[in-house]
């Protein structure tokens, strides 16, 4: 008999249950207390563990979303424009750079914010004189609604 090493001649050895205990002990090493060294606490808090980490990356995605959006609401207003005018505008100019890359462009590309920040200006601009038309407006009719798709 041939074995190419000592760790896969152990495992053959002991049973499957053993390798399974001592997968959840090795997520529990950190643990204080019992809880790292005896099986029935272990699982308890390896489990409830999992379960925080899996609820913690989604709250992180949600967490990062808002200070993006607090950074870009911070640089579009020194520029006078408010966060959801801006991001209209800009996706109305067909500008699709994500809430991460508009908050980095904010903070590390000044110049170009501002040239984005007069881009959303200039369709808000616009998309009021559309809206007036040639100023005339027909009988009967108070205001205009203008769909941009």
């Amino acid at each position: 008999m041939v074995l190419l090493s000592a760790p896969r001649w152990l495992r053959s050895r002991l049973s499957d249950r053993f390798w399974r205990v001592q997968e959840v002990l090795k997520y529990a090493r950190h643990f204080r207390g019992r809880k790292n060294r005896c099986y029935k606490l272990a699982v308890r808090s390896v489990r409830r563990a999992f379960v925080k980490s899996t609820k913690a990356r989604k709250e992180k995605k949600r967490l990062l979303r808002a200070l993006w959006i607090t950074r870009i609401e911070a640089a579009s207003l020194e520029h006078g424009l408010k966060y959801p005018a801006f991001v209209s505008n800009l996706l109305k100019s067909q500008v699709e750079l994500n809430r991460k890359m508009l908050a980095d462009l904010a903070i590390y590309e000044p110049k170009t914010f501002k040239s984005l920040a007069a881009l959303a200006q200039r369709r808000r601009q616009e998309g009021f004189l559309a809206a007036l038309g040639d100023g005339k407006e027909p009988e009967g009719i108070f205001s205009r609604i203008v769909h941009h798709y």
